[in-house]
């Protein structure tokens, strides 16, 4: 699976927040391509999920 579960079950990050960031990143893979989509073919929001999860793309909020 290209979600890791077990990252996701363990992470102590608000859900909203979580949502909004994957939405974000998936819009800009969406828009500038990404070499992960690419090469695995899998859906814009796994790779996004994914990419947070793994702290491989960082987000933070704004005030």
């Amino acid at each position: 699976m290209i979600i890791p579960l077990d990252l996701l079950i363990s992470n102590n990050s608000n859900a909203y927040q979580l949502t909004n960031a994957a939405i974000k990143r998936a819009l800009q893979i969406n828009l500038a391509g990404d070499d992960e989509l690419e090469a695995s073919k899998s859906k814009v929001v796994s790779i996004a999920i994914k990419q947070i999860l793994t702290e491989k793309v960082r987000y933070r909020l704004e005030s």
